[in-house]
Formats: structure tokens, sequence, C-alpha cells
């Protein structure tokens, strides 16, 4: 039988204060964003009975739907984004984590909202799992510093699955600072979910987009 939904947000917690620990940080420092793509409004309920506060969804329009239901919360949009979604989910999104393109920064530009630069360290000319490569991160950095109401935060990446989850980060680690380079104050690193969370956070992850470890499997369709 599985744990009860409060007994698996508490185990996760203590893991995600433990890594940080052992790599030197401050639990407070880390910020996890419950993953809640599929979960129904009454378990998201639960959680923020519970005390979560930040929630990660990655499909319009149910993120639409459960932003409206739950307004006391902060809303971060995870998915990959196409550009004639981005004024709806900028209604009502806190934080937009997969910011990959210029033409995305354009259409998110006029609302008052945090981003991050999706970074894509896949192998090979391909890419891996969406964002933009590492040489291109800085100048949309730029972009955004230029963009009516954006506020840029700073990076996030899915790690590759043909990359050790230490490496990326490592190399995500290296991105970050060169986007601290263009704005200083973008200190976000969004890396790491429910495999790989402990890597994330040893290698400076300040969000962790974790679901299946607190929530439970998806519900079937």
């Amino acid at each position: 039988m599985p744990a009860p939904l409060a007994d698996r947000l508490a185990a996760v917690q203590e893991q995600v204060a433990a890594a940080a620990r052992s790599a030197g940080r401050d639990p407070a420092d880390v910020t996890t964003v419950v993953v809640t793509k599929f979960q129904p409004l009454a378990l998201i309920e639960e959680l923020h009975a519970l005390g979560v506060r930040d929630f990660g969804e990655s499909r319009h329009p149910e993120a639409r739907d459960k932003a409206a239901a739950l307004p006391d919360a902060t809303w971060h949009f995870i998915g990959q984004l196409q550009t004639n979604k981005a004024r709806q989910v900028a209604r009502y999104a806190d934080v937009v984590h997969s910011v990959d393109r210029p033409e995305l920064v354009d259409a998110l530009a006029g609302r008052e909202l945090d981003v991050l630069l999706q970074v894509d360290l896949g192998v090979g000319e391909a890419g891996g799992r969406g964002g933009a490569r590492p040489g291109a991160v800085p100048a949309l950095a730029e972009r955004v510093l230029e963009a009516e109401g954006l506020r840029l935060r700073g990076v996030m990446t899915v790690a590759p699955i043909e990359v050790p989850a230490a490496t990326a980060f490592a190399a995500l680690a290296l991105v970050a600072e060169r986007v601290r380079a263009v704005e200083p104050a973008a200190t976000w690193v969004s890396a790491g979910m429910s495999g790989d969370f402990a890597e994330a956070v040893a290698a400076g992850a300040t969000h962790l987009r974790i679901g299946s470890a607190i929530t439970g499997p998806r519900p079937s369709a």
C-alpha cells in the first residue's frame, strides 16, 4: 500500500535537506516545486494544506484551471511552451522555466513574470530534451533584460538521458555563471527531478522539480 501523501512529502523534504547539508548548503536555500501534471485538484489542495506553495505544471489549459482554483500559490510553468500559447500562460503563471528562444521572449514581454532560460545539454547537434544550446544562452539573457516586464531569474535544464546527471548539472552551473555575468541577480538554478535531485543540489540547484516521489504515480487516463 502506498505511503500517505504527507509521509511522502516529509520523506522528500528530509532527503532534500540532507542533500543540502551534505553539500554545505542551507536547506532553506532550496525550493521544491511539486510537479502536479495530470494530478487531480484534490491532491493539490491536500498538498497546499500540508504547506506546499510552489506547484509545477506543463500543460495549458490544465495549468490555467488549477491556478484559477488555487490562486494562493506560486505556479511554475515548466513545460515546452508554444509561442502562440505564451500570452495565455503568462496570465496565470508566476514563473516560466522554459524560455528557450527570442520569439518566446517577445511573446511573453509586457507581463510581470519571472523567467528562466532552459538550457539544452544534450549531446550532438540534435540536442536533448529542449532548450537553447549553451552558446546561445547569454544572448538570450540579454534579450530577456530588454523585454518589458520580464525578470530574468536564472537557468533551467532537464538532464539528458545520455549524460550522467552530475555531469549535466555541473555543465549547467557553468552556463549559470555566464548568465550571472549578464545579470548578477539571475541566481536561480532549476534542475533535478525525482530521480536525480540529490545530484542537482550538490551542483548548486536552487529549485527542484519533483513529481512522483511526492505525488505518487500519475492517474491512469
